[in-house]
This record gives C-alpha cells, sequence and structure tokens, in this order.
C-alpha cells in the first residue's frame, strides 16, 4: 500500500485569500514550563493555534455556503473519506491559458460516488505572488454536471474552485447546495494521475462549523487501466 500526501503543509506563512489574517502558532506552555509539573526528565510543549478556517489545504463544508447546509460536525464521513478517486488533468489547458474548466473536461466519465480531483499544475506556484494570481477554476457548467452525475467530493489544486473575479461564485453555488462538499489548496495530483486510488479528507467534527484544514492524502491500489 502506498501512501500520497496531497496537503500542503501549514505555517504563518502560507498563501491566503487577501485580506485573511495569517495563522498563529505559538507556545502556550513551554517545555520548560511544564517540567516542574513532572518527574526529572519529563516534559512536554503544548501549542495554541489560532487561524481561519480557509487556510492551507481545507475542506469547504456545505454550511460554507448555506446557513441550512451541513456543517462539518454534521457531514457525514462518508462523503469525506475512503472515497473511491478520480484525477481529471487540465494541465495541458491551464499551461496554454486556459484557466476556465468546463463540462467537455469531465465527458465520459463516471463519476458517480467519486471524489473528483482536478489537476491543473497550480500548486507549483505554492508560496509565490503567482499563486494567488487569477487561478484556474470550474465553470457553472462544470460544477452542475458534477452534482448531477453523483460527485461526492469535488477537489482542485488551486486557491480557490471559482473565478475569483466573479463574485456569484457558481461553483461553490451548485456544488455545497448539492451536499458536495469542496477541497481546495491540494498539491501532488499528478501523482494520481492513471492510478486507482481511496481519497481521504476527514475534517474535525466542528460544530457550526464552515471549513478547516485537512490532512488530504489518497491511498494507492493498482495502476488503472489506460
Amino acid at each position: 500500500m502506498a501512501i500520497v500526501d496531497l496537503s500542503h503543509p501549514f505555517d504563518p506563512a502560507i498563501p491566503l485569500f487577501p485580506g485573511l489574517p495569517a495563522p498563529e502558532i505559538v507556545e502556550y506552555r513551554s517545555r520548560e514550563e511544564m517540567a516542574r509539573a513532572y518527574a526529572e526528565g519529563t516534559t512536554f510543549v503544548i501549542h495554541r493555534y489560532c487561524f481561519v478556517g480557509n487556510a492551507g489545504t481545507y475542506l469547504d463544508a456545505p454550511y460554507h455556503r448555506y446557513a441550512d447546509g451541513l456543517d462539518l460536525a454534521t457531514l457525514p464521513l462518508d462523503r469525506v473519506a475512503d472515497l473511491p478517486g478520480l484525477v481529471v488533468d487540465a494541465r495541458w489547458r491551464v499551461a496554454r491559458g486556459a484557466l476556465a474548466i468546463g463540462p467537455e473536461r469531465f465527458a465520459g466519465l463516471d463519476l458517480s460516488g467519486s471524489a473528483v480531483l482536478v489537476c491543473t499544475g497550480w500548486d507549483r506556484f505554492w508560496g509565490s505572488d503567482r499563486y494567488l494570481a487569477a487561478n484556474p477554476y470550474l465553470t457553472a457548467e462544470a460544477a452542475a454536471l458534477l452534482a448531477e452525475r453523483g460527485a461526492v467530493l469535488v477537489g482542485i489544486d488551486s486557491w480557490n474552485i471559482d473565478d475569483v473575479a466573479d463574485r456569484r461564485r457558481p461553483a461553490h453555488t451548485i456544488l455545497l447546495r448539492a451536499g458536495v462538499p469542496i477541497v481546495e489548496n491540494l498539491t501532488g495530483l499528478d501523482r494520481l494521475v492513471g492510478r486507482r486510488f481511496r481519497f481521504h479528507a476527514a475534517p474535525i467534527p466542528i460544530r457550526s462549523g464552515s471549513a478547516v484544514p485537512v490532512r488530504a492524502y489518497a491511498v494507492l491500489s493498482e495502476t488503472a487501466a489506460a
């Protein structure tokens, strides 16, 4: 069994949606402080983390868009863990400057019950100014097709599944209304092209939580048939 990590490391320097605060990772109790409470030679460190939910590689629950949608605590595990995975490779389009990914990229694919992950290659810009430039995204028509054909989860390796210039956010609107969680800022999807795998991105079950960083990963099985 091989496991492929699909999450970016998390630290205060990660790129974030403009205007959102950087994560804070601080020692709440240092090893020196904790040593006084334990036997000689025994100590620990306790950290406090402060960050917005939409940071790093993260999952959006339907509640992110809809007040009556499932939150992180009520989102069933079978929608975010041990899902058959499918990678749709859009790198060649993006490399040619075609950032909009339409329904034709999913034509003829069996999407029902799957985590559909869109590989754009944008993760190579992570940590640079270009990462937060105009991004690869799904069109409204592509999102509608994914929802209609039974995708259980949709992910992408750019910083937004929508065109950030479109304030209507159609992909979020369509997918989350259909109860389909979204994972953004994935990485390493190129390692899954043409492979069979199970996808995992279970969030912390936060009551009234809308989005949270996840450790997304794929468990590979055999090479998919050509």
